[in-house]
C-alpha cells in the first residue's frame, strides 16, 4: 500500500508516518518500480501499535522501548510492566496537578463579587505583585 493508504488506515498524517520512519520507529518500506514507498501488513501493524501507544499518552521513547520489547515475544513482560507503571504514575501526577489547578481556579472565581474590573479579585490574583 502507498503511504497515503497507510496513513488513512491508521488515522495518521503522512508527515507523521515519514517522521516515524526518520526517527526509526517505523522501518523504511521497499520501493516499487516507480520509486513509491510500498508498505506491507507489518508496517500497518507496527504503525497501529505506535498510534495506540501515543493515544494512551506514552512518550516516543517509551514507545520505542515497547516496540523493542514487543519484537522479543519470549521474554518476561516485567520491563513492559515497568514502562506502563511509570507512565501511569506520570498520568496520576498530572491528574493531581490538574485537580489542584481546578481547585485554585474555583477559589479565585468564587471570590468574584461582580463589581467593577478595578475591584475584580480574579484580575487582582493574576496581576503581578509589587516587590518589597
Amino acid at each position: 500500500m502507498k503511504i497515503g493508504e497507510l496513513a488513512n488506515a491508521t488515522s495518521t498524517k503522512v508527515e507523521t508516518v515519514r517522521y516515524y520512519e526518520t526517527i526509526g520507529l517505523l522501518a523504511p518500506p521497499a520501493r516499487n518500480a516507480a520509486n513509491y514507498r510500498n508498505y506491507g501488513s507489518e508496517h500497518l501493524a507496527r504503525l497501529s501499535f505506535i498510534r495506540r501507544a501515543r493515544d494512551l499518552g506514552f512518550p516516543l521513547e517509551a514507545v520505542r522501548e515497547l516496540l523493542a520489547l514487543s519484537d522479543n515475544i519470549g521474554q518476561s513482560c516485567e520491563a513492559v510492566d515497568l514502562i506502563a507503571n511509570s507512565h501511569l504514575a506520570e498520568v496520576k501526577r498530572k491528574i493531581d496537578d490538574l485537580t489542584s489547578l481546578r481547585s485554585e481556579l474555583e477559589r479565585v472565581i468564587g471570590s468574584c463579587r461582580h463589581g467593577t474590573v478595578g475591584e475584580c479579585k480574579i484580575i487582582d490574583t493574576l496581576a503581578p505583585r509589587a516587590a518589597c
